[in-house]
């Protein structure tokens, strides 16, 4: 889909600490759920570290540049002995799992559906750049319910955005490369069925799996490589023999399609953990700069569409061929995007990966349903493979709850600045 909800994924493992006092409860929670501690990284005060021994919990946060509050360690007592719970019922956890599976394989299969069976082709790139403008809408809602008023919002803008030229530049590149990925998707799905597109656009974990790697200095397990070379495989068989759509009737390169999926993971692993290196580097709030990326997203596209598109838009209209259908699939691009980025932080990486899998179930039902795809055996055991990979890529490693010497070094020594 979009950055919204590919980098909040990414982030649900490694988080900003937020102001308040509440970095101690936020920190249990997560030590609780299995996730590491290690990840809390203070914005003003210094670096903020954690280790969980069985039942002991210690907090240590060290001076930082900006005036930190000096050594602080909170001492095992019965309240640390046994972390407090998660207040999100398993009944919620179920809706933001059938949420992020719904938007997934209905905006998969929604696109390709008005790329194939519509009779009036719309032009792609006015799509994307739709998309770009509810997205910096929507964020600029976000961010006022978060400012609380209208004087603090406007002066967030103002000092944030329009004042900082500096960081529109640096978030310009992401920009640019989301603006290729989100072309390409609509290149892909002109070419390919929705189901090999689902299975295929997976590989885009093995793609921010190595931007991870090689721009944030982090490591993967044995699983996880082993997950990532069998994910490599299963999208092989999905290629090696794709199934075919015996209800399309437009003229279709599944190569070219193949290419443009290649394309759109490689954006998709650069740019998200481009983008979450720069959430990083300062305490500029998420939805900042979401309005930084939006604002500059939408005139990359708008580059896009004259230089694509230009002389047919002025001829037939910015909106030529839109339907309900169109309007719908770019519901999904952003606000089911966004909307999904919200929720996701409720889940852990299994239910994630379940989310991924039932999304290529449905798609795939979809697909036989509404374009006559012939299931291969190929496709199936490929698709197989893909699901289990996901699933073993997203389970914790068993030191989650371990801290290495190497790791009490400041943040700023791991994460440059960009």
């Amino acid at each position: 889909m979009r950055n919204a909800c590919e980098i909040s994924w990414m982030l649900a493992a490694s988080k900003t600490v937020p102001k308040s006092g509440r970095v101690e409860q936020d920190a249990l929670q997560d030590i609780q759920a299995g996730r590491s501690s290690t990840r809390w990284f203070g914005a003003g005060g210094g670096a903020l570290w954690a280790a969980a021994l069985h039942s002991m919990v210690r907090w240590e946060e060290r001076r930082g540049t900006a005036g930190g509050s000096g050594p602080a360690v909170l001492a095992p007592s019965a309240s640390t002995m046994s972390p407090p719970k998660e207040n999100v019922s398993l009944l919620f956890k179920l809706y933001c799992l059938t949420v992020m599976t719904l938007v997934a394989a209905t905006y998969t299969v929604a696109l390709r559906y008005t790329r194939t069976v519509e009779t009036e082709l719309y032009f792609s790139t006015t799509a994307v750049c739709i998309a770009e403008v509810i997205k910096l809408f929507l964020s600029v809602g976000i961010l006022a319910k978060e400012t609380g008023s209208l004087t603090r919002l406007i002066t967030s803008l103002k000092e944030n955005v329009f004042g900082s030229p500096k960081e529109l530049l640096k978030l310009s590149v992401p920009s640019v490369v989301y603006a290729l990925q989100n072309n390409m998707a609509f290149v892909a799905l002109s070419n390919l069925d929705a189901a090999v597109y689902q299975v295929t656009y997976q590989l885009k974990i093995p793609c921010t799996a190595l931007c991870t790697v090689l721009m944030l200095n982090r490591t993967l397990s044995k699983l996880q490589w082993f997950s990532v070379f069998m994910l490599c495989g299963g999208v092989t068989l999905v290629q090696w023999e794709p199934a075919q759509a015996t209800k399309v009737q437009v003229e279709q390169n599944p190569w070219l399609g193949f290419g443009a999926i290649a394309v759109a993971v490689l954006c998709s692993g650069f740019a998200g953990v481009y983008f979450e290196k720069v959430l990083k580097s300062s305490d500029t709030s998420l939805w900042v700069r979401n309005i930084q990326l939006y604002l500059s997203g939408i005139v990359v596209n708008l580059f896009v569409v004259y230089m694509s598109d230009g002389a047919q838009v002025l001829e037939k209209g910015f909106f030529y061929g839109y339907t309900y259908y169109v309007w719908f699939v770019i519901f999904l691009a952003s606000v089911g995007g966004i909307y999904t980025s919200v929720v996701v932080k409720y889940t852990d990486n299994i239910m994630k990966g379940f989310s991924a899998a039932a999304a290529i179930v449905l798609s795939t039902v979809a697909s036989v349903i509404l374009f006559g795809l012939q299931i291969t055996v190929t496709f199936s055991l490929g698709a197989l493979l893909v699901c289990i990979s996901i699933y073993l890529y997203g389970l914790p490693r068993q030191d989650t709850t371990k801290i290495q010497p190497s790791e009490t070094k400041s943040s700023k020594e791991r994460l440059a600045p960009v």
